[in-house]
């Protein structure tokens, strides 16, 4: 179990230092990629109540994805991650502007005092952030395992799809029993369906 963990440890530093590595221009072109290839994705297009993600230090940048996604009409939904460890509300966000806040995590996210809750089951489509991820829908986070809480408690139809650099995809990524996978992944160059 050690050895894993000090593997996932490896792999997030090594990630943080690849998009270290990028310039500005080259995150700006390799994120508006993946925004194109999302809004010409038959799943993302037809979904009417995607959830989204406000993303953090080495994810792929979601603003422009929320706004468009606004701009198109679509009930965005966000995750809140309450303070207690276990607590997590999906939430519908209206207004992008009025309707967020910082969390303890220095991360925007909806304002429970603003946005309403919403059940798991209204979710067409779950966009999902990562680290690093595999051919095989494997999916390393930030290790808070946020996301492996809360992907088993989708419906078993709504499709999982993680965003990611090309450069983020590994021949495969260290993963635990509790560590979920996602169904397909977006980069800025594919399209990867799960082997």
């Amino acid at each position: 179990m050690d050895e894993i963990r000090q593997a996932k440890a490896q792999v997030r530093e090594e990630m943080a230092d690849r998009i270290a590595s990028f310039s500005p221009e080259e995150i700006s072109a390799k994120t508006r990629a993946i925004e194109e290839r999302l809004f010409d994705f038959a799943n993302f297009i037809e979904a009417k109540i995607p959830l989204l993600y406000v993303s953090a230090p080495g994810e792929v940048d979601t603003g422009s994805i929320l706004k468009r996604s606004a701009k198109d009409r679509k009930i965005i939904i966000l995750p809140h991650f309450g303070n207690e460890k276990l607590k997590l509300r999906l939430m519908k966000v209206d207004d992008l502007g009025k309707d967020m806040k910082v969390g303890s995590n220095g991360i925007s996210g909806p304002d429970p005092q603003r946005c309403k809750t919403v059940p798991v089951e209204c979710v067409d489509i779950a966009v999902i952030p990562g680290i690093a991820l595999d051919e095989k829908g494997g999916r390393l986070g930030p290790g808070t395992g946020n996301y492996d809480r809360l992907i088993p408690k989708l419906p078993i139809t709504t499709r999982k799809v993680a965003l990611a650099f090309e450069e983020q995809i590994l021949s495969q990524v260290p993963m635990e029993s509790h560590d979920k996978y996602v169904d397909i992944i977006i980069t800025d160059q594919r399209i990867i369906y799960k082997i």
